[in-house]
This record gives structure tokens, C-alpha cells and sequence, in this order.
């Protein structure tokens, strides 16, 4: 009894020491650049490594008229080049329609073309909800999501579809073995695949009763990515009440995954009728070729887990959130959790970009309670960690800041360079204006102050 009792003594004393303010982490110095997009506002994903070495990303807009910009980033040369507005490459310049103001999706490279998809960036705040924008006097809907892809070698963009609810496309992901692109719509969530050969577009069906825009029992939020496994084609996806689906490649339906689910303890009690989080909704994933497993990150948890397709088995494997984070033991600030979640060139590596906590005077600054929306709920400053899968090890890196002291805002993308660099877009305040841009972060184990 005596040495259960001191064992059991030295774990309390842990848990009360632990909740002391952290101590000071070296700091990663990230540097941003600036793309010449004044209009430039938050972006969700949108940016990706290409097979040449250069980073491929989108800069969206929340004008009803001024779309959002692709550009290319070489980092032989720190050079940026403006590649095209993405409302003029969806053929509706002009049109006095509500713009195409983002893309929320990774591009998806395939035969020398990279494939991604349009979002409306133009809201309505109802309820304190973004939805659809509603168009003024003199301007018409938002048209439709569209399908694009943009030929690296050509330097030319093909509009391959337009979703036809009027929808944009919120979630993409593509199988580039057998050339079909999938989809959800926002705000319904109407589930989609495209036969990029056949030019073939056919709806499954609405997946999340009436999505983003339903109300009370017919709300649920919309999942953000879309797991492929290469090996049979199959598509999985979440909903908030922790249910998987999959699509299925030799029927061309969908179907519930049975034998596990998302609605684990550790990831805590949601509501999944209510807004402001994403319930019970796996986050971001990336499919492992190691293991033949996806790897995913619960949002609000900031758990990392492996899904087995194979299996139809989830298991919980670490809390990936920041050492502050978990020494706090308070969720962090953006209210969905964080999107920047990848796999490095090593194949082994994941890559996450998530939130922790400031300390003023000893003491956490707290943000707002709840939100109805996504959106960081207070001050918060912004890791690096690392996860490799082969010998189950996370790294806090530590908290990144700009040379200024400034720290990196609304960050919800990645794309892990070939040398390892991890570039993300951020919000970057210069001359008193604020606009969303790209950093780049050194590669982890590069030397930091």
C-alpha cells in the first residue's frame, strides 16, 4: 500500500505543478512575404507543395467583386508570381455575379496538372452565422463552386464544372490513379464525384441532414476532408455526430462505416446540432503509405488518431496540441480547431500548426467563451509540432513569430517544402493594414533563436 501511496503522491504532485505557467520555448522566426494582394483575407488550405519544388497557393477575398488570387512562390529564387484570378479562370469576369472569393481546398497534382476547387468568400452574418452572401441591387447570386485545373506547363487554367445547387465546394480531394475528384458543398453539404475523363459530375446525395444551413436538430457542420485510400478508391468522410462514410468506388455509392466511430471521451461532449465547433468531425487527415492508414487530427481536442479502413477501426493515439496547451489543459482558441496538418517529404513526418495559450503576468489570457462561427475566440500564439509515425515521438518545436515580434493569426494551412521549410498563410499587419500572406517556417532542427 505504502508504494501505491507514493506512487500515487508523486503523480499529484505532477498534476498541481503542471498547471504553473510554462516556461519560455525558443522561438521559431518566420518570414513572410508579400504578394502584392492588398484585398487578401483569411485562407482555409489552398496551398500545396508542386512536383517541381514551388508553392502553389490561393489568397482569398471577401469582396463581392474582387476574387481571389493563385500565385506561385519559388523558394530557389524568394520569387512570387501572380498566376491568375480564379473568378476570371471560372469564366465568370464580368458577369456582375458574386465572386469567386476563395478556394478552401489543397491543390491535388495529377499528369502535370494541379486540380482544386472555388468557394464564395462574400457572407450574410445571421444569427452571428456566416451564409450565403446575399447580393445588393445590381449584382446576381453566387453562381456555383467550380472545378478547375491549372496545366504547370502551359501556364493555362481549364473550368471543368460548376456545382449546381449554387453551392460553393468546401472540401475536395482527389484520386489521381483513376482521375475522379470528390466534394462537399457548403452550406447543404451535398456530396459529389467528378469523372475528370468521362467529364461525368454525379450528387450522392446531401451528408449532413441540412448542413451549415439548417436550424436546431437539422444543423450539422460540414466535414473538411476527404480521406482516399489508392488502394481500392474508397472515400471516407465524418459528420458531427461522429458517424464515417465511404464511398465506394466499385458501386459508385455510399455507405456507413460500421464497427467504430469519431464519438470517443477523449475528444469531449458536443452537441452536434449547434454551431461554433465542428462536433464530433475529424479535422484534417493524411493518408500514410507506410502503414496503409490514415492519420487525422481531431479540431477541438487536437487528438491525433489512425483510421484502418481495412479494419473499420479508429484508434486514439497522443494529444498533439502545443506543451503549453496541454499544460493548461483548456482547449485552444480557434473555435473548428486547426487545418494545417500534413505529412513531410520524409513520408514519416506529420506536420501540425496549432494554437497555445499567452500568459500575461503569470496568468492565461482567456478569450471569448463561445462562438457561433469559426474563428479564433482570443490572442493565442502559434506551434510547431511534429509527430514521427514510425517511432510514435511528438516535438513541440516551439511558439513562431515574425522578426517584428508580431505572431502569426488565423493560420489554417500547410504545405511542407522539399528541404522541409513549412509555409502557411497567416494574417501579416504592416504600415497599420492587415492582409493574409504567405510564411515560410524554418524546417524543424534548423537552427532558431
Amino acid at each position: 500500500m505504502r508504494a501505491v501511496f507514493n506512487v500515487l503522491a508523486g503523480v499529484a504532485i505532477v498534476l498541481v505543478t503542471s498547471f504553473a505557467q510554462p516556461a519560455e520555448q525558443k522561438r521559431l522566426i518566420a518570414q513572410t512575404f508579400n504578394s502584392g494582394f492588398d484585398l487578401a483575407h483569411d485562407t482555409y488550405n489552398a496551398i500545396s507543395t508542386g512536383s517541381d519544388g514551388r508553392i502553389y497557393y490561393v489568397l482569398s477575398s471577401e469582396s463581392i467583386d474582387v476574387g481571389a488570387k493563385m500565385f506561385v512562390f519559388d523558394p530557389a529564387t524568394k520569387k512570387i508570381e501572380l498566376l491568375g484570378d480564379i473568378t476570371e479562370a471560372s469564366g465568370e469576369k464580368g458577369k456582375q455575379a458574386i465572386a469567386q472569393g476563395k478556394s478552401h481546398v489543397n491543390f491535388v497534382e495529377s499528369e502535370g496538372k494541379l486540380y482544386f476547387a472555388t468557394h464564395v468568400g462574400y457572407y450574410s452574418i445571421v444569427d452571428g452565422m456566416e451564409k450565403m452572401g446575399i447580393p445588393p441591387s445590381g449584382y446576381k447570386p453566387y453562381p456555383g463552386g467550380h472545378l478547375l485545373a491549372y496545366d504547370m506547363k502551359t501556364r493555362k487554367f481549364e473550368d471543368l464544372a460548376i456545382e449546381p445547387h449554387g453551392e460553393g465546394i468546401i472540401t475536395m480531394n482527389m484520386d489521381p490513379v483513376r482521375q475522379r475528384i470528390y466534394g462537399i458543398s457548403w452550406p447543404t453539404g451535398y456530396f459529389f464525384r467528378y469523372d475528370v475523363k468521362k467529364r461525368d459530375w454525379k450528387h450522392l446525395g446531401p451528408v449532413a441532414n441540412k448542413g451549415e444551413n439548417g436550424k436546431d436538430k437539422e444543423y450539422q457542420t460540414i466535414c473538411r476532408s476527404l480521406a482516399i485510400d489508392p488502394r481500392d478508391g474508397s472515400v471516407y468522410f465524418s459528420n458531427s455526430l461522429g458517424d464515417i462514410s465511404r464511398y465506394r468506388y466499385d458501386t459508385d455509392t455510399l455507405e456507413k462505416v460500421t464497427g467504430d466511430d469519431l464519438r470517443k471521451d477523449y475528444f469531449g461532449l458536443y452537441d452536434p446540432h449547434s454551431a461554433g465547433h465542428m462536433g464530433y468531425n475529424w479535422r484534417q487527415t493524411a493518408w500514410h503509405a507506410g502503414t496503409q492508414m490514415m492519420y487525422g487530427v481531431h479540431g477541438n481536442s487536437g487528438y491525433l488518431f489512425r483510421f484502418d479502413p481495412k479494419a473499420s477501426r479508429i484508434d486514439v493515439l497522443s494529444r498533439i496540441t502545443s506543451q503549453p496547451s496541454q499544460l493548461s489543459g483548456m482547449f485552444d482558441q480557434f473555435s473548428y480547431g486547426y487545418l494545417g496538418f500534413a505529412l513531410g517529404p520524409d513520408g514519416r513526418t506529420l506536420h501540425y500548426l496549432t494554437g497555445g495559450p499567452v500568459y500575461e503576468s503569470g496568468l492565461r489570457v482567456k478569450g471569448k467563451d463561445s462562438s457561433a462561427k469559426g474563428e479564433s475566440k482570443g490572442i493565442e500564439n502559434l506551434h510547431l509540432i511534429t509527430w514521427d509515425i514510425e517511432i510514435s515521438r511528438y516535438t513541440d518545436h516551439g511558439p513562431i513569430f515574425f522578426s517584428n515580434g508580431d505572431r502569426p493569426a488565423y493560420v489554417n494551412s500547410m504545405a511542407v517544402g522539399k528541404d522541409g521549410t513549412v509555409y502557411a498563410l497567416t494574417r501579416v499587419t504592416e504600415n497599420g493594414r492587415t492582409r493574409a500572406d504567405l510564411m515560410a517556417i524554418p524546417a524543424p532542427g534548423k537552427p532558431r533563436k
